[in-house]
């Protein structure tokens, strides 16, 4: 299984990107970044994680992984995908050094890489 490296640009560069929605994905994902499987979600009763590492080459990788959505309205799952997104978010900013980003850009940074997951959540389940 290939994994999709999402766009970057929205964290000018952030980390390298990627939505899973499957342990096999996950571990695809963790095979191309040259690191050992993990644990698809954080527990069992988590809904969403996001897995903040560094791959083979030191660069900053988030893989966020998405539970189960049946059942979960598309609000609910927006929600999981914003969440997960303010921590690749908060990952960027202490790699880069940032500690007090202006409002905006923050707001900016974590609305660009929530979109990106939500985009790639509608094209996969499209």
């Amino acid at each position: 299984m290939k994994t999709k490296w999402l766009d970057r640009r929205v964290a000018a560069p952030g980390p390298f990107l990627c939505l899973v929605l499957s342990q096999e994905e996950c571990d695809a994902a963790m095979k191309a970044c040259k690191l050992p499987a993990t644990p698809y979600l954080a527990s069992p009763r988590a809904d969403a994680t996001t897995h903040l590492l560094t791959n083979s080459k030191g660069a900053s990788v988030a893989i966020v992984a998405l539970g189960d959505t049946l059942g979960r309205s598309s609000i609910e799952i927006a929600g999981l995908l914003v969440h997960e997104a303010v921590h690749v978010w908060q990952e960027h900013c202490a790699n880069i050094g940032e500690r007090r980003c202006g409002s905006e850009q923050e707001a900016y940074g974590i609305q660009g890489i929530a979109q990106t997951l939500l985009e790639e959540y509608a094209r996969r389940i499209a």
